[in-house]
């Protein structure tokens, strides 16, 4: 097929053409693109004696894989580079895709060919990998709604494009509510607290803004200093209710703009998914969502986070208790809120360990935390990463190619700032997936790595390195741990390489796995230099971190529980079309699990994106699913390390990746986690990572 050079979305011989862009290309390439595949898909339709994998499978999953990339590439720049543009032909295009994807997922007669391959004879002799993919999509047309008679399937298609239409809206507002609040502080006395980075960083962009003092946003490298260092409470307090009512009902009366309100968008959401369950033939989206997930019910998932929480509970209630009175003791802060959480906690953490969080950044500069990452996946996984060159999207963006026995296996891209028009958090997504073309050359798998740190700041006239808390350095190596997963897969079949067709709940295995490296004192060795001394991490600094690990455990892990019991029980036993209210029920599951509940402004649902702009609707619980599997594959290496063999145990590291990266999703996770661990998942290592064991 000719390659029109004129619109770098419609050529796939390599990589995206990110400086060729513009929005003006995405509506003829889209448009295309949808009319080549359903050409194909016309083609398959007519009836055959003999389906099979090459002249069925093949040509369907190589005219979807073309558009899958190229509105990858614009659902890319949508979260990254924001523009009034792009997001404009965003949303006109994304209806045509929508309404593409769910009808192929009704189409019948491709159905019934799926049917054909699993029910001839020769489907014993595919391999494991197109045996599940088969599978796969035999499930995946059924809960696309291709059983259902022709009204309804009308109606499942009309409710596939308002719900992708509304997350979409739902994203939009958060993104526009953050970027559009401001802080301008003018006397440096009110920042008493504040570290010099995150100040010089606020003064750098009230100057950009052409303002005077220092300029605060709802970033969270921006308003999280300020919760965490700053004296004055009643900063404290104004960027929490900022942060806490963004995008909602509440946060209508600072912004004055209610279109951002996303209270109407969740309750069509929710309407919405439990209309598509009653036309499957599901009680609640809940189980529909757990179909193609590793838990078996919505009251299994249920049953795990409530043991999670009573485990859990003795110990949040401690940490809270010994909170409240250093607060008020040592603080002078009578009745602790929302807003002194942080602050007091990081207060108590320096007096009980004698170190601040601050002092431990200093240590982290950006680029050797870069080096130390590189280092650890270089020796686990016997890989050499290597700096390359590519087309990107902004000029902080880097390049990076994986290499294996001096043969490209991988490449990522590093956007690692956080900056206007970049949706909040860390992320992987991947631009191309690993598979073998029909001309016989594996096509390999590229990356997306995002995350929203602090950029590189000049202070006192000197540029100085971005310098990462821990709890960023954690960030990085989680979202590398899901790059890894998509990019070290030696799987030849697009539909289960890397991280496509993994359980939902199994997903965040690798990066949480990943994390553990980020406490091991032989890897900080290799990953610190002070910004100014270059000296590594001291031991007896590290020795304090250690000791602080499972600070305030108890309570970040309730945390966890309560917001997937609240992203469980909306989409399990929630009547979107009764009189009881989102909040009503997230006050009812607070009331039960937590030990300190927010304040009544608190909006955190309205910019809860997980669960109602991303994947994670009644799958919030998979971190904490997928963290027991993630502790417990840990401690295969803190079992070597006790044989001598060493925090970055090269040969565990090759089982790891032979048995759980390489995989991918061809075979089932549970499967891959016995084949690792040589036995069922166990919670006895999460919880004693947690410094919970002792819990009955």
């Amino acid at each position: 097929m000719s390659i029109d050079t004129s619109n770098p979305l419609l050529d796939f011989s390599g990589l995206p053409r990110f400086d060729a862009f513009r929005p003006e290309h995405v509506t003829p390439a889209i448009e295309q693109l949808i009319q080549e595949a359903t050409e194909v898909v016309a083609r398959l339709e007519a009836p055959s004696d003999n389906v099979s994998w090459d002249n069925f499978v093949v040509p369907l999953e190589e005219a979807t894989e073309r558009l899958g990339r190229a509105w990858g590439i614009v659902n890319h720049l949508n979260h990254v580079a924001d523009t009034p543009e792009l997001r404009a032909t965003y949303n006109e295009n994304q209806p045509k895709l929508t309404e593409f994807w769910t009808t192929l997922g009704q189409n019948e007669l491709l159905f019934a060919k799926y049917k054909a391959i699993r029910a001839n004879p020769d489907y014993v002799n595919l391999s494991p990998a197109r045996k599940r993919i088969v599978e796969n999509a035999l499930r995946d047309f059924r809960l696309g709604g291709a059983e259902l008679p022709s009204d309804k399937k009308e109606r499942f298609a009309a409710i596939q494009e308002q719900h992708a239409a509304i997350s979409t809206r739902f994203s939009e507002n958060v993104l526009d509510a953050t970027n559009d609040y401001k802080l301008i502080v003018e006397n440096e006395a009110e920042l008493a607290g504040i570290p010099e980075d995150a100040k010089a960083a606020a003064q750098a962009a009230a100057v950009a803004a052409g303002k005077t003092g220092y300029q605060f946003t709802l970033h969270f490298p921006s308003y999280f200093p300020v919760l965490q260092f700053a004296d004055n409470r009643q900063l404290r307090e104004t960027i929490y209710r900022a942060s806490a009512t963004k995008a909602s009902d509440m946060g209508a009366v600072f912004s004055e703009l209610e279109k951002w309100d996303n209270s109407s968008n969740i309750a069509q959401l929710l309407k919405l998914r439990d209309e598509e369950a009653k036309l499957l033939d599901y009680r609640n989206f809940a189980e529909v969502s757990l179909v193609p997930k590793m838990a078996e019910s919505p009251e299994h998932v249920i049953s795990f986070l409530e043991d999670l929480a009573r485990r859990a509970r003795p110990f949040a209630e401690k940490d809270l208790a010994e909170l409240r009175a250093f607060a008020k003791d040592e603080l002078g802060i009578e009745d602790m809120q929302a807003w002194d959480l942080s602050y007091a906690s990081e207060k108590l953490r320096e007096k009980r360990y004698a170190f601040s969080a601050q002092e431990v950044k200093e240590y982290f500069p950006e680029p050797k935390v870069i080096e130390g990452l590189f280092k650890v996946v270089q020796t686990l996984f016997s890989v050499a990463i290597k700096p390359d060159t590519a087309p990107v999207w902004h000029p902080d963006v880097r390049f990076y190619r994986i290499e294996r026995d001096g043969q490209l296996i991988g490449q990522f891209y590093f956007d690692l700032y956080a900056r206007a028009g970049k949706g909040q958090g860390a992320w992987m997504d991947d631009a191309r997936g690993r598979r073998m073309t029909t001309g016989g050359i594996v096509q390999t798998p590229v990356a997306y790595l995002t995350c929203n740190f602090t950029p590189p700041a000049t202070v006192d006239g000197e540029l100085q390195p971005s310098l990462f808390t821990h709890d960023e350095v954690t960030t990085l190596f989680h979202e590398f741990g899901h790059g890894l997963h998509h990019m070290l897969t030696e799987v030849e079949e697009l539909s289960v390489s890397g991280i496509s067709g993994v359980e939902w709940d199994a997903v965040e295995l690798p990066s949480q796995f990943m994390e553990n490296f980020c406490w091991e004192w032989d890897v900080l060795q290799g990953m610190t230099a002070h910004f100014k001394t270059g000296e590594p991490l001291p031991r007896a600094l590290y020795d304090k971190m250690l000791a602080a690990k499972n600070f305030q455990s108890g309570m970040q892990t309730l945390r966890q529980v309560e917001f997937s019991l609240i992203d469980m029980h909306l989409h399990y036993d929630f009547d979107p079309n009764s009189q009881q209210s989102v909040q009503q029920l997230i006050d009812d599951v607070r009331s039960k699990f937590s030990v300190m509940i927010p304040p009544s402004f608190n909006r955190f649902q309205h910019s809860f994106g997980h669960i109602f702009a991303g994947g994670y609707a009644a799958g919030y619980y998979s971190y904490k699913w997928a963290e027991v599997l993630s502790a417990d594959a840990y401690a295969a290496f803190e079992e070597a390390i006790e044989a001598g063999g060493g925090e970055l145990s090269a040969e565990t590291g090759r089982r790891f990746q032979r048995e759980i990266l390489a995989v991918g999703g061809s075979r089932p996770a549970l499967e891959s986690f016995k084949a690792f661990r040589g036995r069922e998942p166990s919670i006895d290592a999460l919880l004693r990572h947690n410094g919970m064991n002792s819990a009955a």
